[in-house]
């Protein structure tokens, strides 16, 4: 008989220990859940503030194009101004802004690959 009692003591130590750590879990998904809506909120809120700065600054972009395309310009003559900024007087290229840059060697500069 003592060794039954034994056994269901045991099962009765490992159910409470299981259920202490179902209630942990259960406290720590509320903390995360309630962290993920404050994150949530914060993400919001930025996102408002940026709408809001974004407005004035829409509204001086296209004031800026208006006064361009008043002015005589058309959108495709700033493309156009900025080609013509990207080369030396001389036609050779210059450092793109974007990336490209002036081939070594092109212009008698620099190491000659073969």
């Amino acid at each position: 008989m003592l060794w039954p009692m034994f056994f269901l003591a045991l099962a009765f130590c490992g159910i409470a220990v299981l259920g202490v750590l179902a209630v942990r879990v259960g406290l720590e998904v509320r903390r995360f859940t309630r962290a993920v809506g404050d994150s949530s909120e914060r993400i919001t809120r930025a996102a408002e503030d940026l709408e809001r700065a974004a407005v004035p600054l829409a509204g001086r972009a296209g004031a800026a194009r208006e006064a361009h395309e008043g002015a005589g310009g058309k959108p495709d003559d700033l493309r156009d101004q900025r080609a013509d900024l990207r080369s030396d007087p001389q036609g050779e290229a210059r450092a793109d802004v974007s990336g490209g840059a002036r081939q070594a060697g092109a212009n008698g500069t620099g190491p000659k690959r073969h």
